[in-house]
């Protein structure tokens, strides 16, 4: 309950400063729209499924994307992991393409694969792989050697090595990354889907935009904001299952 109280008192803080700045006058209400105006664009929308739809167009691009980054950061985790020398064939490609905002290959990649999903989804794969693969290739990489060494004692071989003591000790951090690269494919989603899409959040605020309806482009940051957060605390709920005592990410 005290928890609750501490969240809840600085957002009530925020809804009366928000209301007193509206009401001055000092922006108009299509500038800044009241709260009230606010919560009745949003009922509006989920009364009618237009939030809804939207909202699930965009989870679904952001759990298809999040997916394939996953699964290839986990095996260039453990390429990294099995075969150190070859990281020289690929780390500089890698880290060329870290330091590139997928955000603007986006006039590219419309050029090569239209406007459709394919555009898309290759967004949200390059912005949770970087971070998840980093955390995988330091999990993989860090296990204790002495931990291999009784392994080897007891006759287990490379696959039961892998899957009894290297997986297991890299999975906290394994768990991290994919925390952290959820909540980059929904930053990458917005993006794309307010540049070329004719669905999801993203085009939901920039037509909201477009039609002068700023209390629907509040509506659409809110969400957002809101499904973000649902979606991690989940994700932190399934650490705490699989993980005893969840992992020390060192910002919760």
């Amino acid at each position: 309950m005290k928890r609750w109280i501490k969240v809840m008192i600085p957002l009530a803080v925020l809804a009366v400063l928000w209301q007193a700045a509206s009401a001055s006058g000092i922006w108009s209400a299509y500038v800044l729209p009241s709260p009230g105006k606010v919560v009745e664009s949003l009922w509006r929308m989920v009364e009618s499924g237009v939030l809804l739809k939207h909202i699930m167009i965009s989870f679904e691009r952001v759990l298809t994307g999040f997916l394939i980054a996953f699964v290839l950061a986990f095996l260039f985790g453990i390429l990294a992991a099995a075969r150190p020398g070859a990281g020289d064939y690929y780390n500089t490609i890698l880290e060329f393409m870290r330091n590139v905002p997928p955000l603007s290959l986006i006039a590219l990649l419309i050029l090569w694969f239209g406007i459709g999903e394919t555009s898309k989804v290759i967004i949200i794969v390059l912005a949770p792989f970087f971070p998840m693969f980093l955390n995988i290739k330091k999990g993989f990489t860090s296990c204790d050697r002495k931990l291999l060494e009784v392994g080897t004692a007891y006759g287990l071989g490379g696959g039961e090595r892998f899957f009894k003591i290297v997986l297991p000790y890299a999975l906290p951090d394994i768990l991290v990354g994919m925390r952290i690269g959820l909540g980059y494919s929904w930053r990458a989603i917005i993006g794309a889907e307010m540049i070329a899409a004719g669905s999801g959040l993203g085009y939901l605020i920039l037509d909201a935009q477009q039609m002068s309806r700023s209390d629907k482009v509040i509506v659409g940051i809110f969400v957002i904001g809101i499904v973000g957060v649902f979606c991690d605390k989940l994700f932190s709920a399934l650490i705490k299952k699989a993980v005893h005592g969840g992992v020390d990410d060192s910002w919760s």
